[in-house]
């Protein structure tokens, strides 16, 4: 149960939110006794606050006209930009979706009436890409954690869960312990030194270096259970490549062994090793070119980290990098043009194999 005074905040903000708040609500919404919330109504009256009530077999409370805070001084790109970032915070993935509601409606009721009339005129709906099952959300009180370590240099001990189906590389090295008897005990827990927290297509991730593996791994913040306390102090190590961009884009490319131990795709903790440029090289680790049917203006669009040269009305050059082969044959076959492989031989074994795999699969 929250102490006193943060459960009068909490009171205090849910009761802005609404008009009406139905008793039983509030000490649902609270995790206390109706009598609590009784009790905490009586000291926001106290604190000068005009809590009303409502009679009737439900009974209800709500905030009267009257309370007043300090206002803020906001410019007008200032409330605009504050707007933005709280009604979308709901697309972070940090999981503070009521919290951030109910902070616009708070910082709203503060506001000049004219900076007020702004805020509400921006309406904005959110739309994620489809996947097959939703991202998960990583709690806001393990960001806060994690976020602490880091800056405090701070070494974490914490629970790590693993994904479903294939083992992921971050922790692959972490089997269960068997205790005597044929039982099996909780896994010991994982030690690291953060360095980064970061995110990366609406998921958070923590960069640290494992103490346990001596090497860097990045962490799904929504599969970290925090232990306490930390550990002691460390001195930051120097990230490779020095830019904490180049290397998580490098990890995520696949630069390096595409692969975990055992053969296991890593998709869910990015590789440990470097690429050809070394560990904080971005690029990917396959590369090939090919000479296109197409005007560079049509192929251009659908080119994200490649690039693309005019050789004329209908021809041009395309550059393109993918974490297999396979994967970058495939890329370029999207396109509805014929094309010409420049090289290397590996991109044109690739289409070799993707072309009798169509075939069979046509049959």
């Amino acid at each position: 149960m929250q102490k006193t005074s943060a459960r009068l905040l909490s009171l205090l903000s849910l009761l802005r939110t609404r008009r009406d708040w139905p008793g039983a609500l509030l000490a649902e919404r609270l995790d206390v006794s109706p009598r609590t919330v009784r009790r905490d109504v009586d000291r926001l009256r106290e604190l000068g606050y005009p809590v009303e009530a409502a009679k009737g077999p439900d009974g209800g409370y709500r905030l009267g006209a009257g309370t007043r805070l300090p206002p803020l001084l906001f410019d007008d790109e200032q409330a605009v930009a504050l707007g933005i970032a709280l009604k979308t915070a709901t697309t972070g993935g940090a999981g503070i979706e009521e919290a951030a509601a109910r902070a616009l409606t708070t910082v709203r009721q503060v506001m000049p009436a004219r900076l007020r009339h702004r805020v509400d005129t921006l309406h904005l709906t959110a739309v994620e890409p489809p996947a097959g099952r939703p991202a998960p959300r990583a709690g806001g009180d393990v960001l806060m954690t994690l976020s602490a370590a880091v800056r405090a240099h701070e070494t974490l001990r914490f629970d790590y869960t693993s994904a479903p189906g294939p083992v992921s590389a971050s922790v692959s090295a972490s089997p269960s312990a068997s205790a005597p008897g044929g039982s099996t005990s909780a896994p010991p827990p994982r030690r690291a030194e953060p360095h980064h927290l970061i995110t990366w297509g609406g998921r958070w991730y923590l960069v640290a270096w494992d103490l346990d593996r001596e090497d860097w791994r990045t962490f799904r913040a929504d599969r970290i259970t925090p232990r306490t306390p930390t550990g002691p102090r460390f001195t930051p190590r120097e990230l490779p490549g020095g830019d904490v961009a180049a290397f998580v884009t490098a990890r995520f490319r696949g630069s390096g062994n595409p692969t975990g131990p055992g053969g296991h795709a890593s998709s869910d903790s990015p590789n440990s090793s470097g690429g050809p440029g070394g560990p904080g090289d971005p690029g990917w680790p396959c590369r090939g070119e090919v000479i296109l049917d197409l005007p560079a203006a049509e192929a251009a669009p659908y080119v994200h980290d490649g690039t693309v040269e005019d050789l004329g009305p209908h021809r041009c050059r395309l550059v393109l990098g993918s974490w297999s082969w396979p994967a970058l044959a495939a890329a370029v076959a999207r396109f509805d043009a014929d094309f010409e492989v420049v090289g290397p031989a590996e991109l044109t074994d690739a289409f070799a194999r993707l072309a009798r795999r169509c075939a069979a699969a046509s049959r």
